[in-house]
């Protein structure tokens, strides 16, 4: 079940993300399974994340973006420029309390 966020809620998640670093580097090979699978245990565990696309990545940065939120169920909180934030709530490991 994909829950659709606030601008309040993206503001909310885009303030928490600021200090955060990419923990993926997307480049040539570009987005496969293995990514997919990678992204959606950091999201499990971390709730919400930042991902590098490199310069020589086949994909756009917004095309990267919507495909790794439709392969791991995420919430785009972001791009901008080539780094792309996604959100998504964890099952087990609840962190982040969204406001209303």
């Amino acid at each position: 079940m994909k829950v659709v966020l606030t601008g309040k809620q993206l503001r909310f998640l885009r303030r928490e993300a600021h200090h955060l670093k990419p923990i993926f580097q997307i480049g040539k090979s570009g987005l496969h399974e293995m990514i997919y699978k990678e992204v959606t245990d950091a999201l499990e565990a971390r709730e919400l994340i930042k991902i590098n696309l490199l310069q020589n990545a086949i994909e756009e940065p917004k095309q990267a973006a919507q495909g790794l939120a439709e392969h791991t169920g995420a919430e785009i909180v972001q791009v901008l420029g080539n780094v792309i934030t996604l959100y998504k709530e964890s099952k087990n490991n609840k962190q982040i309390n969204l406001p209303r």
